[in-house]
C-alpha cells in the first residue's frame, strides 16, 4: 500500500491591510480623529503629519485611504519613497477626493517634484479634494526649495505622530495577536519587550511570523516558538 504524502506547510501570509480602526493612538488620538474625519468627508482637507520612524505615518495613510473608500469615497495612496517613480505620479489626481502622499522627505529639494506636488495641492483645493501628507519632519524644517510649497504645507493642521511607551506596545502585542487569534500570555509578552525592537512597525512584522508559526506547528505561541519566530529558523 503506498505511503500517502506527508502534508506540506506553506508559508504563506495574506498580507493585512493597515487600518484606522486597528491603529492604536497612544497620544495620538487627535491626530487620528481628525484623519477619520477627513476620510469620512467632513474634516479639514489639508492634514501634515509627521514624526520619527515606527510612529505609525505610512500606517494611518493607507489607513485613511481604505477608510475614504469604505465612505464611498475614491482615494490613493502614494509613497514617494518607493525606487522608480518621477513627479507624473501625481498627474490627474485631483479627479479623487483623497490623495495621500508619504514620504515626502525623499523628494525634498527636488524642483520638478516640488513644483508636481504645489501644482497637485492647487487642483485639489481648486475642486474641494483632500490631500492628506506625511514627512518625517515638519513643513519649515524640511528643506524645501520651494517656498510657496512649503507655505501650502502649512495650510492645514500638523499633528506630531509620538511614539508608543512601554505599555501601549505590551497592548499593540497583545490586541494585534488577538486579531489573529493568538493569546500571548504574559510570560511571552515581557519575552518580546526585552529581546524585540519596540517600534509598532517590528512587532507588527513579528506577530505576523509568530501567526505563520503557530499555524504550522497548530498550537498557541510559547517562548520557545517565539524564538524560532525572531530568528527565523525553518
Amino acid at each position: 500500500m503506498p505511503e500517502r504524502p506527508q502534508q506540506l506547510h506553506l508559508s504563506i501570509e495574506l498580507r493585512r491591510e493597515p487600518t484606522l480602526a486597528d491603529y492604536l493612538p497612544g497620544r495620538n488620538g487627535e491626530a487620528l480623529s481628525a484623519l477619520e474625519a477627513t476620510a469620512a468627508g467632513r474634516g479639514e482637507p489639508f492634514l501634515f503629519l509627521f514624526g520619527l520612524p515606527g510612529t505609525g505615518k505610512s500606517h494611518l495613510l493607507q489607513g485613511a485611504c481604505l477608510d475614504a473608500a469604505r465612505h464611498g469615497r475614491q482615494a490613493h495612496y502614494c509613497p514617494l519613497g518607493l525606487p522608480g517613480l518621477d513627479p507624473g505620479v501625481l498627474d490627474d489626481l485631483e479627479r479623487l477626493d483623497l490623495v495621500a502622499v508619504d514620504d515626502l522627505d525623499r523628494i525634498a529639494g527636488q524642483g520638478d517634484w516640488e513644483r508636481a506636488l504645489f501644482d497637485l495641492f492647487n487642483r485639489l483645493r481648486e475642486r474641494g479634494r483632500a490631500l492628506v501628507t506625511a514627512a518625517s519632519a515638519a513643513p519649515d524644517t524640511l528643506g524645501l526649495g520651494l517656498p510657496d510649497l512649503c507655505s501650502r504645507l502649512q495650510w492645514g493642521p500638523r499633528y506630531r505622530l509620538l511614539p508608543l511607551d512601554e505599555t501601549q506596545c505590551e497592548a499593540l502585542l497583545r490586541l494585534t495577536a488577538l486579531g489573529r487569534g493568538l493569546v500571548l500570555p504574559p510570560e511571552v509578552v515581557r519575552y518580546i519587550m526585552t529581546r524585540y525592537p519596540r517600534d509598532p512597525a517590528s512587532l507588527l512584522d513579528l506577530v505576523g511570523r509568530v501567526d505563520a508559526w503557530s499555524l504550522r506547528e497548530q498550537r498557541q505561541p510559547t517562548i520557545p516558538l517565539v524564538r524560532r519566530a525572531m530568528q527565523g529558523e525553518g
